[in-house]
């Protein structure tokens, strides 16, 4: 089969170096040496099409190439792949650092699995101690739980970018990771939302507390804000579904998010872009309502209180999540704000930043409540430092 039965003819190309071997850029596609046949095989079926190797080991990604949609054609004709076929995509990394790929998969790594030991610590220890099964620390479950999936959601996916150069990846696991991504990060809100209302009714009427906020309710709260997450997000795949992709399959980023998806249309994407910016709004517009809203009036409450020992007792049990706070927003506020202002910022920048909102908080929020939390901390020295 031959790239011009597919994509149309192959530009002429000009001599290029001779190269031994190819990379292991693609787990298919056989040591070949430049300007020869090359192998792939896609489902099952091999497809062999004589292109310049040169242009398709760039488009995965191993070097900077010259005519960007001369090798999306081929890596597209390669894939048995029309221009308007959009069954694929491929992740692109992290633009400009691709040769630092191996130092970067360590904090990946090690974030990874310092996020995982410490969730499900707090959630063995808390499942396993009565006393502990109380509203405030069902929340801190429910956060551990969106922080566990909001970083498996991304990290595997980076990983396997960063050590084997896997970079192909299908519509449906696009939109399967965009769903999950985008929901949990919406539970996430709600779940910092409750635990600001759960302060309030603390500090402001503690009497009130255990029969306002009863396990049952929290439980409820929680099936609420999965329910708003579904809802806000599901339309966005469904968006996605009916636009038009053609040459351009390359997405410069680590995973996949509506806007990104997206922009890689030639279609029409107003209707995208407006929900998208409709919904962020919405979301983190209300709920940062809400949570000052919440500190508000306990700062008010609190500025009533005589006592200076009490004022700094009752915003003491409000620092962990207040910390919390500032790790689940800040990153992710600076990300809107470098896309939006800081046009003369390098791209590999925005997309660390976009990471970081992925892989810290769900880091730091379990060390966070365990270091402020003395209950949580004895119980979970209990069974860490037994002899």
């Amino acid at each position: 089969m031959q790239c011009g039965t597919v994509v149309g003819s192959c530009a002429p190309l000009k001599p290029l170096p001779h190269f031994p071997l190819l990379p292991p850029s693609f787990p298919h596609l056989a040591n070949t040496q430049a300007d020869t046949e090359f192998n792939l095989v896609r489902e099952g079926i091999s497809v062999s099409c004589r292109c310049r190797v040169w242009h398709l080991v760039l488009v995965l990604g191993t070097l900077t190439f010259y005519d960007p949609n001369q090798c999306i054609n081929h890596l597209m004709a390669a894939f048995n792949l029309t221009p308007s076929d959009s069954s694929i995509f491929i992740l692109a990394g992290i633009p400009g650092l691709e040769a630092a790929n191996a130092w970067m998969s360590i904090p990946f790594f090690t974030f990874y699995i310092i996020t995982l030991l410490g969730n499900f610590m707090v959630l063995f220890v808390v499942g396993k101690e009565q006393t502990l099964h109380k509203p405030m620390y069902l929340l801190i479950c429910m956060l551990a739980l969106t922080d566990i999936g909001m970083s498996t959601s991304v990290v595997p996916r980076a990983l396997l970018i960063f050590w084997f150069n896997l970079k192909v990846i299908t519509m449906d696991g696009c939109l399967t990771q965009m769903f999950f991504l985008h929901a949990i990060a919406v539970m996430h809100s709600a779940i910092l939302v409750t635990m600001a209302f759960d302060r309030y009714v603390a500090i402001c009427d503690p009497l009130r507390y255990a029969t306002i906020l009863t396990n049952a309710r929290i439980a409820k709260i929680g099936l609420v804000g999965l329910t708003r997450a579904v809802l806000f997000v599901l339309p966005e795949p469904l968006f996605l579904r009916r636009l038009p992709f053609c040459a351009n399959h390359i997405i410069p980023h680590t995973y996949c998010t509506h806007m990104t998806v997206a922009k890689m249309s030639c279609g029409n994407i107003t209707v995208n872009r407006t929900y998208s910016s409709v919904t962020a709004f919405v979301v983190i517009g209300l709920d940062l309502t809400l949570i000052a809203l919440s500190y508000g009036l306990i700062i008010r409450t609190v500025l009533r209180i005589s006592s200076k020992k009490a004022h700094l007792k009752a915003l003491k049990t409000c620092t962990a999540h207040i910390c919390v706070m500032l790790t689940s927003y800040t990153p992710s506020l600076f990300s809107i704000l470098t896309q939006q202002f800081g046009q003369g910022i390098a791209p590999h920048v925005h997309i660390i930043l976009a990471n970081l909102y992925f892989i810290a908080p769900p880091m730091l929020n379990p060390i966070i409540y365990g270091v402020k939390s003395k209950e949580l901390r004895d119980k979970v020295g209990k069974y860490t430092c037994r002899k």
